[in-house]
């Protein structure tokens, strides 16, 4: 694979890349390396195994790939997770990833994990944030961090070192490529701007899109009808993509239609199949696309129905979340520790 195809492997599906010739000079050099971090708060759904499946794509692009279980960011950010779960969480949010990476067809054992209380309490990386935080204002951090941090009028400090961090972390896990949500944008370009001043380099960023909800809009952790749980059974998907706001002919803010785009017709890419949708005879029988863009142009026409795509979309994302459910299901334990509100009296 030459530089050019791993360039178009790596920035498929993405939202922004800054910057692509910066890409295609890490690319032609030696064993690249990716991070992505995660701070186990909720649990994880849909929308977490659209990014991690891209972590498919870097492996067979030939970059490391390390991700981060950024548990002291979770307590950081506004105590989104309490402290005594972070061990827990942590460990649930390492074996979410594992699934997901596997049923995106490649090899979780192929990726390093690192928890961020591994090496965040050293006292190199500790003098080294005490140095950013004497350089950054309040108001710098708190604009870099606006899309990701709870934020208040009276915000907790926690907040505000918690993109200060998050860019330390990448000169700490030497990563030269920085990816992540969109919604990352702000703290990777104060990043690119200020890691130089402190023995690291300006990493190439690389931002996933970030996806509507079921419901319309922006996707809600805290509505559940918004997306679909990974241990959601085959039924419940079902139902959400079946109760799903998905307009005749309407692309903007359908969820239905970026969840096939993003997740479903990639993993069948990398299988080799096709998009096939079952109708009956009647209706002019089953529809086969080999491409995200034809389905798209046929919705949009009106030639394929709503009520038939959702049905579809439904079974192939069970069929796709299938594995990682019985992964996690299978650990009753794994899931009460981490959450016992909801799953701590089953």
């Amino acid at each position: 694979m030459d530089t050019a195809d791993r360039v178009d492997l790596v920035t498929r599906h993405t939202e922004e890349v800054v910057t692509e010739e910066e890409l295609a000079e890490e690319l032609e050099g030696d064993s690249p390396s990716a991070y992505i971090g995660y701070a186990p708060t909720g649990e994880m759904h849909i929308g977490h195994f659209t990014t991690m499946r891209k972590l498919a794509d870097f492996l067979q692009a030939g970059i490391e790939v390390t991700v981060l279980i950024a548990d002291l960011h979770a307590h950081l950010d506004d105590e989104k997770s309490p402290f005594e779960l972070l061990d827990a969480r942590s460990a649930y949010y390492e074996e979410a990833i594992r699934g997901m990476i596997d049923a995106a067809g490649a090899d979780p054992d192929e990726v390093e994990f690192v928890r961020g209380m591994d090496y965040q309490l050293d006292e190199e990386y500790s003098l080294e944030m005490y140095r950013m935080a004497a350089e950054t204002t309040i108001s710098r951090s708190q604009r870099a961090a606006s899309e990701v941090v709870r934020e208040s009028d009276s915000p907790n400090l926690g907040g505000l070192l918690y993109p200060l961090m998050q860019n330390l972390d990448v000169k700490s896990l030497g990563a030269d490529i920085a990816y992540g949500g969109i919604d990352q944008r702000g703290i990777y370009m104060l990043g690119r701007e200020i890691l130089p001043d402190h023995g690291g380099k300006s990493p190439v960023c690389l931002f996933a899109p970030l996806l509507s909800g079921l419901t319309g809009g922006k996707m809600s952790a805290s509505e559940e009808a918004s997306k679909v749980n990974l241990t959601d059974s085959p039924e419940e998907v079902a139902e959400k993509i079946d109760n799903a706001y998905c307009p005749m002919g309407e692309v903007e803010d359908n969820g239905v239609l970026e969840y096939t785009k993003y997740l479903v017709f990639p993993i069948l890419d990398q299988r080799d199949e096709d998009f096939v949708v079952e109708r009956p005879e009647e209706y002019g029988g089953d529809l086969v696309y080999e491409t995200y863009e034809d389905l798209e142009a046929d919705f949009v026409s009106e030639e394929l129905h709503p009520a038939d795509f959702k049905s579809a979309v439904g079974e192939y994302i069970s069929e796709v979340i299938d594995p990682i459910r019985e992964r996690l299901t299978d650990q009753s334990d794994l899931l009460a520790e981490a959450y016992p509100e909801k799953y701590g009296d089953e």
